[in-house]
């Protein structure tokens, strides 16, 4: 068995965020929660009152064997709009921003390497603004917040009409 490898991918709602991850093979799993910020383990109270400096975030334990770090990083893309600093879609503000979190030098050279193809492919028009920051303390959300697609199937579905699909079938087919 392959040393298990983690990434922390911040795209705007963590609800939205998992589920593209979750249902991928190598995943052992998927872990909704703030980064980033200067308070010690955060609420989803204070990080939404935008006080606190966190993200939203997902940290991904993942089998390299199985997944690479590469792929992990092309999934997310096709989950963000990666041209916008102020939120994801419906999500406005600091907390929901676009981050990829790194852990390693590798890490890193990967991120750039992909931020760098993404934004030579002309699929956008704007500036790819996405940042490439790294890795801070990550604090898990409270237990309501883990594994939402699956426990509010419903909820998720309204969150996901906030123009995450429609994004991603008009940029990402």
């Amino acid at each position: 068995m392959s040393q298990l490898e983690t990434a922390i991918f911040a795209g705007g709602c963590f609800w939205c965020m998992v589920q593209p991850f979750d249902t991928q093979p190598g995943i052992e799993s998927v872990i909704s929660g703030y980064t980033g910020g200067h308070t010690v383990n955060p609420t989803y109270a204070e990080v939404a009152s935008h006080t606190t400096g966190h993200t939203e975030a997902v940290k991904i334990t993942f089998d390299p064997a199985i997944i690479s770090y590469a792929q992990l990083v092309e999934i997310y893309w096709r989950q963000t709009d990666p041209t916008d600093a102020s939120g994801q879609f419906q999500d406005r503000g600091d907390s929901y921003r676009p981050v990829i979190y790194v852990n390693s030098p590798e890490q890193r050279r990967v991120a750039a390497a992909s931020k760098t193809r993404l934004a030579a492919s002309e699929r956008f028009d704007d500036p790819i603004v996405t940042t490439i920051e790294d890795a801070q303390p990550f604090y898990p959300a409270e237990e309501e917040h883990q594994d939402f697609y699956k426990r509010n199937p419903f909820r998720y579905q309204i969150e996901e009409m906030g123009g995450r699909q429609d994004f991603i079938q008009n940029k990402w087919r």
